[in-house]
């Protein structure tokens, strides 16, 4: 049976939480929902929804990086709107970080509510393939 790790980065906003910035489970990635917060004031960023889609992927990104993968190796994202008026600013922002093909498969829901009121959040698993690098501990199998 495949080991669950806990990933970490101090370069993502800490988790609020009784959850895990991200679990590793064998080689999927499970990374919790991020949202538009500067990692070093904790703070929610000012902008458009543009400047605030850049930062929630910078979020996942360091993440991502915290278990020696990248964003190609995203094959899921969910977003979450506040309103799905700003789904094509969103997606704009979006396309020029997620640009590889394949593009994750992806779902966007308008959500009543986000946490800290936030206008977006993003959550995505990631699959290991055999050339990343392996996370904290020693990957086996490939």
């Amino acid at each position: 049976m495949g080991q669950i790790q806990k990933i970490t980065s101090t370069d993502a906003p800490q988790a609020i939480g009784p959850y895990s910035q991200a679990i590793a489970a064998g080689d999927f990635l499970f990374v919790s929902g991020q949202l538009p917060i500067d990692p070093k004031t904790g703070e929610l960023i000012e902008g458009d929804i543009e400047a605030m889609t850049h930062q929630v992927i910078d979020n996942l990104a360091a993440i991502l990086n915290a278990a020696g993968m990248t964003l190609s190796d995203v094959v899921k994202t969910e977003v979450f709107l506040k309103d799905m008026s700003d789904f094509q600013a969103m997606n704009r922002a979006y396309g020029k970080r997620f640009f590889e093909e394949p593009a994750p498969a992806r779902q966007a829901i308008e959500a009543a509510k986000l946490p800290r009121n936030a206008r977006i959040e993003i959550s995505c698993i990631a699959y290991r393939r055999c050339t990343a690098k392996p996370p904290l501990k020693e990957q086996k199998g490939c």
